[in-house]
């Protein structure tokens, strides 16, 4: 029989009202990365094939990647690379059944955050 008293039910929660949890934040940030990655490696890679086609186009191409939006988008491209570097080693770890309470899943999160950035400044320290 058709539900008449429609009106009166409560809405399911929507992501206003609804607070996604730190995992889910990852899980669609690692898609995210693994995806923008794609910015950094065009950059490069046009770099490269303007470092073989002609001087004036190598600089045309190197002054771009050395403005400060070209060093904000390699930058954030070698986060994403050691993010989703990290992510992919806690979703191994996944694999073979370990760390999936509560508790390690929570202390993964900050690990994987924790250390992409300590890896994405110890990559600048060193080049």
């Amino acid at each position: 029989m058709a539900d008449v008293n429609r009106g009166n039910r409560p809405l399911s929660p929507h992501l206003q009202i609804y607070r996604l949890p730190l995992v889910a934040r990852i899980s669609i940030l690692t898609r995210i990365t693994g995806v923008g990655m794609i910015a950094g490696l065009v950059l490069v890679v046009w770099w490269f094939v303007a470092g073989a086609y002609s001087p004036d186009y190598f600089a045309a191409a190197d002054w771009l990647l050395t403005t400060w939006f070209g060093y904000l988008v390699l930058i954030g491209s070698l986060w994403a690379l050691w993010f989703h570097f990290c992510n992919g080693i806690r979703h191994l770890v996944f694999d073979f059944g370990k760390g999936l309470t509560l508790e390690s899943v929570a202390k993964s999160n900050i690990a994987v955050i924790a250390g992409s950035v300590i890896l994405t400044v110890l990559t600048l320290l060193i080049v």
